[in-house]
């Protein structure tokens, strides 16, 4: 792996082969056994230690992050931040959203029925390169607190990041083989972590999950996904200009843009679209883009190689085909070997990949409507469906639309940070941008089995022989109209 910042190596990590993934499964089943009857109290406790310890760790961290994405210093922070959050809300939740939960029964009074929760056994889970921390956070730690095992691949670029968080969960408790990691290319370990899962987790791109998703299902395993996204922010004519091209700034160059919940199409209402833009221009070409391991820089470096070519492309397929570069618009190599400018680009028209392709980078598309139908139209016009950002002085007026937005995640006078913060709401991807939800109960849930115990007493659900059948259909006809009418 290399570093971002300057192409300069900073570790060598050792990779693993198919036998080595299996066996880290057959570890990581065993230990699941003691980890699953370990009480949940038990275990919420170890993700109340593990919250303290990111917090009072947390240099160590933004130096990784920063090291290993290029990102900046605040950037980095946000994932400290979402991780320890992570680790409070399910640490004080989990008792409560596992516990038996008592349901109506066939039969009030007579027929008593319970919601069991049960770990699904080895979850394998598959995390990104972009936000190595939070992304790792997010998903290990309900899986862990619901009493699963887990082997997780993180992204070779970023495996220090992962690698910390396991290791300061040993220091909280955790105990050994519980969490496995195991580092390799996809292509190589990807059909032992199907097959060996008992459930899958997988952040990336849209077809990697597709051709993964297809492989669980012929084996009949669960899974959720946070895939791709072309996310778009709507500007009503009310918005606070300045106030709206600040948020837009955090919502398009956050991390450089390569975020999946990052605006990468802006609709402006012509009456305010002259006014937003030139504020927007003006604050990203104020940016200070930088490297240094503190908090000076607005905009860090790419990460790859292959972001830095995919972001030039597109950028340079659109002004081919007629697009204005409004800001930025091109690599910057001065600073290091994978700066890219934030961009803003008008006049983006279909047939040109920057339209509905994702960038994954700082780059962002302004368009112009005059009738808000075909505002939520053209916001909806895409395969994706992400997250999603509407901008208004009028919050009811806001939320009415963002009901309207074809997306998993709305934010009203936020770009992305409001949804992705609220932990005790689901969060996830409609259409191409992926299966399933993290955060909240869903999040937690969706790592286990729901099992129902019913217990029939004293009335059997059929008649004995001294009753009639006609006789026993009749009176059970009686009772479940009297049931109706019950108070809901």
């Amino acid at each position: 792996m290399t570093a971002p910042f300057t192409g300069a190596p900073i570790a060598t990590l050792p990779q693993v082969d198919d036998a080595d993934v299996r066996h880290a499964f057959a570890t990581a089943r065993e230990a699941q056994r003691a980890w699953a009857a370990t009480p949940v109290t038990e275990r919420a406790e170890v993700l109340l230690r593990l919250h303290d310890l990111i917090l009072d760790r947390q240099s160590e961290a933004l130096d990784l992050m920063q090291v290993e994405t290029g990102k900046t210093r605040l950037d980095a922070y946000d994932e400290i931040a979402v991780t320890a959050m992570t680790a409070a809300y399910y640490g004080r939740k989990a008792a409560r959203l596992l516990a038996p939960k008592r349901k109506a029964g066939a039969l009030p009074v007579f027929t008593k029925t319970t919601e069991v929760r049960h770990p699904r056994g080895v979850v394998a889970m598959i995390s990104p390169w972009n936000y190595p921390l939070a992304l790792t956070g997010m998903d290990a730690i309900p899986a862990l607190v619901a009493g699963n095992a887990l082997v997780q691949k993180p992204d070779n670029q970023t495996a220090l990041s992962a690698l910390w968080l396991h290791e300061l969960a040993s220091e909280a408790g955790l105990p050994d083989g519980v969490w496995q990691i195991v580092l390799g290319r996809g292509s190589r370990v990807g059909n032992a972590l199907i097959e060996e899962g008992d459930y899958l987790g997988f952040t990336g791109s849209t077809e990697t999950g597709k051709g993964l998703a297809a492989k669980a299902a012929a084996l009949l395993t669960g899974y959720s996904m946070e895939l791709g996204g072309k996310n778009p922010m709507i500007v009503l004519p009310d918005a606070d200009i300045d106030r709206t091209a600040a948020g837009a700034v955090t919502a398009c160059f956050a991390s450089a843009g390569q975020l999946c919940v990052s605006v990468e199409r802006i609709y402006v209402h012509e009456s305010v679209r002259e006014a937003f833009t030139r504020a927007f221009v003006a604050r990203t070409s104020a940016l200070r883009l930088g490297s240094t391991l503190d908090f000076g820089a607005d905009i860090g470096s790419l990460t790859s190689p292959d972001q830095l070519a995919t972001i030039t492309a597109h950028v340079e397929d659109a002004v081919r085909k007629g697009a204005r570069v409004l800001a930025g618009g091109k690599p910057r190599p001065d600073l290091g070997p994978l700066f890219y400018e934030p961009t803003i680009l008008g006049d983006v028209r279909e047939g040109m990949v920057a339209f509905a392709e994702e960038t994954f980078g700082p780059v962002v598309s302004i368009y112009g409507y005059t009738d808000l139908d075909d505002a939520v139209a053209a916001a909806n016009r895409t395969r994706y469906g992400l997250n999603a950002s509407v901008w208004t002085r009028d919050v009811r007026a806001g939320e009415a639309v963002a009901a309207r937005v074809h997306a998993g995640t709305v934010n009203v006078n936020d770009g992305y940070g409001a949804a992705f913060g609220s932990l005790d709401a689901p969060m996830g991807g409609m259409g191409d941008s992926g299966v399933g939800r993290r955060n909240g109960a869903e999040g937690l849930l969706k790592y286990t089995e729901a099992q129902t115990i019913a217990t029939q007493r004293v009335l059997p659900l059929r008649p004995g022989r001294a009753i009639p059948g006609r006789t026993w259909a009749a009176a059970l006809t009686l009772g479940l109209r009297a049931l109706k009418r019950l108070p809901r």
